[in-house]
């Protein structure tokens, strides 16, 4: 099949699949940059061996699996346990600081994806002496609920492109966390006794919590520039004064609300509010 671009004159075709999209299948695609959209819709046509905009438009029209399979492709999420390992020597650190503090520390992953991330955060509590499990509740949040029954299920497999063994390496030992049989791995109840998940939709949802620590990590990346300021309001409004925010290693806060965070750990991405 030809190589598909918006630049190959096929604009107008391109924006009548995105209108069609959200009129038709419920999703804000104008959320979303189009470089994203159109990475995902590509994806899809070439799966289906289809060589334009408009017809895969009209193969949406006609063909409910599709469809289905569009929603579940542009949903964000590509996710994985430990997901930039150094990362996590940055919030080890903030979640030792936070349970000194001797109370219950309130921790939101949002989006939460298929549940890995929350996850690891649950079992880097478990594993590190100086951070207090008992004190530890983390609550996972995505729009997408079908991927919310994979995380609710804790039910892993290594795959191709997927090594999950590779990515629970930051863990001192896997077997008090995780039971393997072959390729699938299941979180042990230990883990997900601190994790609870919710549907929630991160640019038009209410604020929640008030929360210590929110991970916000690698989805401002895929989002139109003029929605990243109400999603960072929503976790502004979440956050106890002085609570923490952690963004993905390739990711800003926006100009306008540099103001409402100062850098914690610039290294890792971490902030505080004001």
């Amino acid at each position: 099949m030809a190589t598909m671009t918006r630049r190959s004159g096929s604009e107008q075709g391109f924006d009548q699949l995105l209108e069609y999209i959200g009129d038709e299948l419920d999703f804000e695609s104008g959320f979303y940059n189009d470089a994203y959209m159109d990475r995902r819709i590509t994806a899809r046509m070439r799966r289906t061996d289809t060589d334009s905009y408009r017809a895969y438009h009209r193969l949406l029209e006609r063909d409910d699996g599709e469809r289905e399979a569009l929603l579940d492709s542009l949903s964000i999420n590509v996710t994985g346990f430990f997901r930039n390992p150094e990362a996590w020597d940055g919030l080890r650190t903030v979640l030792r600081k936070l349970t000194d503090d001797r109370r219950q520390v309130n921790v939101w992953s949002a989006p939460s994806a298929d549940g890995r991330e929350p996850y690891s955060v649950a079992m880097l509590a478990l594993d590190d002496p100086g951070i207090d499990a008992d004190r530890i509740d983390v609550l996972g949040t995505d729009i997408n609920h079908e991927i919310l029954r994979t995380a609710r299920s804790g039910v892993y497999e290594t795959s191709k492109t997927t090594d999950i063994a590779e990515e629970l390496e930051p863990l001192s030992q896997l077997d008090p966390y995780i039971q393997r049989d072959g390729n699938t791995f299941e979180v042990r109840d230990r883990v997900s006794e601190l994790v609870s998940f919710e549907q929630h939709d991160l640019i038009r949802g209410e604020s929640k919590g008030p929360f210590d620590l929110v991970l916000c990590r690698n989805l401002l990346i895929y989002i139109d520039s003029s929605y990243k300021v109400p999603i960072f309001e929503t976790i502004e409004g979440s956050l106890r004064d002085g609570g923490y925010l952690m963004i993905g290693m390739t990711e800003t806060i926006p100009a306008e609300m540099r103001e409402t965070f100062e850098a914690a750990d610039k290294q890792h991405r971490i902030y505080r509010k004001c």
